[in-house]
């Protein structure tokens, strides 16, 4: 396939390119500016304006639409909202009249609102699964949601399908030694669940998504099956969320917060790295 990778620069993009390219793919990456780490056909493009996603896009076969903002800092609250929703609708309608049938697009894990909101909560029940309300206080999450919903109706028009992956903490494997106070200090990670997804497995998850047939539109969680933290799972909920619902299971070990089962099954995809890889 020819994909269209928009945010290619960026710190997940520049690895999905890479990991497209050894699966023998071509890549069309579009962005604001350009990135001499990437080799591939590069067009600079504003995702703002329809008529340059359509000409970027052309002749392409599938879209991993990667570009955001991707946290409520450093901008005001309606750049991030206006930029993230718009240049998502405007890539699936670029699709759309291209006749591509396949998109995928970066949601989050913030969408549930834990991680950035100003009164903090906690999650109705865990593992927080995909039909966990989302809940989100500030601009980010709520781009998150909007988009997702973006998804869902391009599907029902016209029926393309959209897999919008809700990433936790996206992490390289040289970020870990740097991370290992944080690790063994649990409170650090209380409000991300300790979620986390190594960024091989991130862009793994990216191909499968493309590959999957017959999805529809979907929200998936893309995480690691391991917690971010050398806490027993069982300790960190009596520590941190004693009085929250656990459902249909008990936590054995280390075990995630937020699962990642649907992802496994509907994308024939599972995560294989983790931050214990640091120890080896």
């Amino acid at each position: 396939m020819n994909v269209a990778v928009t945010g290619a620069s960026g710190k997940l993009g520049h690895a999905v390119v890479e990991h497209l390219l050894r699966e023998g793919h071509q890549v069309t990456a579009l962005d604001e500016r350009r990135s001499d780490k990437l080799r591939c056909k590069q067009i600079r493009v504003d995702l703002k304006d329809l008529g340059q996603v359509i000409g970027g896009m052309s002749g392409t076969d599938a879209l991993i639409h990667l570009a955001a903002i991707p946290a409520p800092v450093s901008y005001t609250h309606e750049y991030i909202f206006s930029n993230n929703v718009i240049s998502t609708y405007n890539v699936l309608e670029a699709a759309s009249v291209l006749g591509i049938r396949k998109a995928v697009i970066g949601s989050s894990e913030s969408s549930y609102g834990f991680a950035w909101a100003p009164s903090p909560f906690d999650p109705r029940y865990v593992p927080v699964d995909e039909s966990h309300p989302q809940l989100p206080q500030e601009c980010y999450g709520l781009s998150k949601v909007v988009n997702e919903q973006t998804g869902d109706m391009f599907n029902r028009r016209n029926g393309m399908q959209v897999l919008s992956l809700r990433f936790s903490t996206i992490i390289r494997p040289e970020e870990y030694r740097a991370m290992e106070a944080s690790i063994r200090t649990p409170e650090r990670h209380k409000r991300t669940l300790w979620s986390y997804i190594d960024i091989r497995d991130a862009a793994a998850a990216c191909l499968a998504s493309l590959q999957a047939e017959n999805c529809g539109s979907a929200s998936l969680n893309i995480t690691a099956p391991d917690t971010l933290s050398d806490w027993e799972t069982a300790r960190l909920l009596a520590e941190f969320y004693p009085g929250v619902e656990i459902r249909g299971k008990r936590f054995e070990a280390r075990e995630a917060l937020v699962s990642n089962e649907q992802a496994c099954r509907m994308l024939n995809w599972r995560a294989e790295h983790s931050w214990t890889e640091i120890e080896e």
